[in-house]
């Protein structure tokens, strides 16, 4: 039942910021316990966990990503969003959004986003 759908720029400049949002319908991101997750994957790699803000507003980072990645809500409009900083074109990938609880998991379409001057 819960849908995804994530939205932002398709390009993004060196040394910018990416933002993305996810727009979710059928669930409420405040219902416990799920968790709301950013993945991508670059072209030609796997699948890169990013960041999740679970039910309760806790974030948690990849350690990798960490010192640039923030994620945030909105549980008025029942979005949450992405902002990776001073990016490089090794940022690019598809970015999707994603949500679990117990045995559910659904996902995003997915959004390509390319790091370009």
């Amino acid at each position: 039942q819960v849908q995804l759908q994530e939205s932002g720029p398709g390009l993004v400049k060196p040394s910018q910021t990416l933002s993305l949002t996810c727009t979710v319908s059928g669930g409420s991101i405040t219902t416990s316990y799920y968790a709301w997750t950013w993945i991508r994957q670059p072209p030609g790699k796997g699948l890169e966990w990013m960041g999740v803000i679970a039910y309760d507003g806790s974030t948690y980072y990849s350690p990798s990503l960490k010192s640039r990645t923030s994620i945030s809500r909105d549980t008025s409009k029942n979005e949450f969003s992405l902002q990776l900083s001073s990016v490089t074109p090794e940022d690019t990938a598809i970015y999707y959004c994603n949500a679990r609880r117990g045995t559910m998991e659904f996902w995003g379409q997915g959004t390509q986003v390319t790091v370009s001057s």
